[in-house]
């Protein structure tokens, strides 16, 4: 049947893996837009996902994913060619007849933002919206999937203490898991939250204290929060390759100051009105991951 199937990009990654999984769940036809025909697209293949290659700065490979989609979930990683990406996306899914669009943009987009990468994010809402494709815009707060990031710990091998550059700032952390099942809801009903901008939070507004003290409550064990100066922490990730670019060094400066002004705090019920069930709280993520915050044997 024409427009019967729903795309997600950023399929091999975590909001798009959690919205494939939860649609495929539920038996629904999936099409999977990703850039590289490896081993995480033949994941995708074994849960009965089809696989489109291409890029998101190739229209022509975009509007080849597009064809009989109805609904579609958009997403870039931290990479300067937002724009680029979300302009190709916009007119080829008006081009296919796409009848929605979900929209991960971020909590701290804004006109004036001082990261470059959430002011494109911004610009990137308008675009969508001008585009006359109807769209649902996506603002999460920041990640409970920091907590697994080596950068956020002060050793990685001890994981005993996090060390991060928020100061007292409060915000209530989400899981990617949580987004993906607000992506998956949207997606299968898209009409009623066409032009609507959902913010996105976990259940509990806490600082890194908090956040400390609520693994440790699973744990059994002390688990520290140091807050870190802003440029001492991006000096930590420019020593990390994967995390050196001064586009997402940048970013995360500028978040983190956010968070220290409030920015990013808040919390709401918009994760369990959207899917029914309320998000993960950082004790349930934790016990969810446990052998992640194990430390290393000998360290």
């Amino acid at each position: 049947m024409a427009n019967s199937k729903i795309l997600v990009t950023g399929a091999t990654g975590a909001t798009g893996g959690s919205a494939v999984r939860e649609l495929r769940a539920g038996g629904h036809e999936v099409r999977a837009f990703v850039h590289d025909d490896d081993e995480r697209a033949d994941g995708l293949r074994a849960l009965g996902v089809e696989v489109a290659i291409g890029n998101l700065l190739d229209i022509d490979s975009v509007r080849a994913a597009l064809e009989d989609v109805r609904s579609a979930y958009f997403v870039y990683p931290l990479f300067p060619q937002l724009l680029d990406a979300t302009v190709n996306f916009a007119q080829a899914a008006k081009e296919a007849g796409v009848t929605a669009i979900v929209n991960t943009s971020q909590m701290t987009s804004r006109r004036n933002s001082k990261s470059h990468a959430a002011q494109s994010h911004w610009l990137a809402e308008q675009v969508f919206s001008w585009s006359g494709v109807p769209v649902t815009h996506l603002r999460p707060t920041l990640f409970l999937e920091w907590l697994l990031y080596p950068f956020s710990w002060e050793s990685y091998a001890k994981k005993d203490t996090l060390a991060l550059p928020f100061g007292n700032g409060k915000f209530a952390p989400i899981s990617s898991e949580d987004q993906g099942r607000v992506i998956a809801a949207i997606l299968l009903d898209p009409a009623p939250h066409a032009g609507q901008l959902y913010k996105l939070f976990g259940p509990v507004e806490l600082d890194g204290f908090g956040i400390a003290a609520a693994a440790s409550e699973v744990l059994g064990r002390t688990i520290r929060y140091s807050p870190v100066e802003v440029d001492a922490f991006l000096e930590t990730l420019r020593k990390i390759p994967a995390y050196s670019s001064p586009f997402f060094t940048q970013h995360i400066g500028a978040v983190s100051i956010d968070c220290r002004n409030g920015v990013t705090g808040g919390t709401n019920d918009n994760v369990e009105q959207l899917t029914g069930r309320r998000p993960l709280s950082v004790q349930e993520f934790v016990e969810k991951h446990r052998d992640a915050f194990k430390p290393v044997a000998g360290s």
